[in-house]
């Protein structure tokens, strides 16, 4: 069976997720990597979701306020085998749903180039790609996106 929980940053199972999507980040944006690591830390992260099949953390995603219309979207990984059954895409509605809730208007986030999975997945869902904002502008390997869920 598969639920999504909400719960916030200090969840071990989110903190051990976390973890190993910082590895793979490590690899895929080699000397870029210590750039985005300042911005991806995850102390006090109130709006978590985590993804269990059968009891097992599989997935996770969290959002954050970014300013009084927009929670931006954070932290999204999937273990590897299984990757491609939607998992992401329903962690993400998960996420949106509560934003929602909390009355933000938009979703925004950013990703890379180096991850073009998760590019092809915001685009599924329905995020458009904006101006780099915030500390991503003039980065070449960022990709920002947003999203209208409100």
């Amino acid at each position: 069976m598969t639920t999504f929980n909400r719960t916030d940053s200090y969840n071990p199972d989110f903190q051990n997720l976390v973890a190993l999507l910082d590895a793979d980040l490590r690899v895929r944006d080699g000397d870029e990597h210590a750039f985005y690591a300042r911005f991806n830390k995850i102390a006090a992260i109130r709006n978590v979701i985590v993804c269990y099949v059968d009891d097992k953390a599989i997935g996770c995603g969290a959002f954050k306020k970014y300013d009084n219309t927009k929670a931006e979207i954070k932290r999204m990984f999937v273990l590897p085998q299984y990757r491609g059954h939607g998992i992401g895409l329903n962690i993400l509605k998960e996420l949106e749903l509560w934003a929602a809730e909390m009355n933000y208007a938009e979703c925004i986030l950013e990703t890379g180039k180096k991850q073009p999975e998760a590019i092809h997945l915001y685009q599924k869902a329905g995020y458009t790609i904006i101006p780099n904002y915030g500390q991503y502008l003039n980065v070449e390997n960022s990709v920002c996106m947003m999203k209208i869920v409100l």
